[in-house]
């Protein structure tokens, strides 16, 4: 399936209510924000205004973590603010601009109000692991998307990427972290979402 097939799939669902709101699911590595980058770029050059909102904004500082005791378990679903999330989501559906805050990788920090949906965007690519989770809070989003695509990659081709990711980030011990932190968090997506209207294997050109 290409993007352009995709496209036409989302475009025949009607907005809900005033934006179309895709969720685009799969476990880390997988290629969310590709394909999320790829199908908003296809709007924008049609003329349907797009955005991209990523999930990982809504990490839980590393300071917050310590507090818990889940530092170790970072990316897990209950190491999000959820709530906040949802929270988000539920103002996507106003004609508002929205303002929201973006995940920043290299220093492994959330920045508050580094993004926002213009009030004249119609399309939204929410990209996530957790955006079809069977689990509350997540699960209150299930209603709230037009479309929900899920990638599920194989095991091998997303530990050798997160391998590559870890690496290009100077992690130490990466491989101990995939092993205890990443793999769980990949079989959470993939044995506890519920069915996205299309899978896909790979993310389509």
């Amino acid at each position: 399936m290409t993007l352009d097939q995709i496209c036409a799939q989302i475009l025949d669902r009607p907005r809900t209510p005033h934006r179309r709101l895709v969720a685009v699911v799969g476990p880390p590595a997988s290629g969310k924000s590709t394909l999320a980058q790829g199908l908003a770029a296809r709007f924008t050059d049609s003329g349907e205004a797009a955005a991209v909102v990523p999930m990982d904004g809504f990490h839980l500082d590393d300071r917050l973590l310590d507090i818990d005791g889940t530092q170790a378990r970072k990316g897990a679903p209950h190491t999000f603010d959820a709530d906040g999330f949802v929270r988000l989501i539920d103002a996507l559906q106003s004609t508002d601009p929205v303002v929201f805050p973006l995940f920043d990788r290299a220093r492994e920090i959330a920045i508050a109000g580094a993004g926002r949906v213009d009030a004249t965007c119609r399309t939204v690519l929410v990209e996530g692991n957790y955006l079809l989770h069977t689990q509350p809070p997540w699960s209150t989003l299930h209603d709230l998307w037009t479309f929900s695509i899920a990638l599920h990659p194989p095991m091998n081709l997303l530990t050798e990427r997160l391998r590559t990711r870890w690496a290009d980030h100077g992690k130490p011990d990466a491989q101990t972290w995939i092993d205890n932190n990443d793999v769980p968090n990949i079989t959470t997506v993939l044995t506890q979402s519920a069915p996205a209207d299309i899978t896909l294997s790979e993310t389509p050109e």
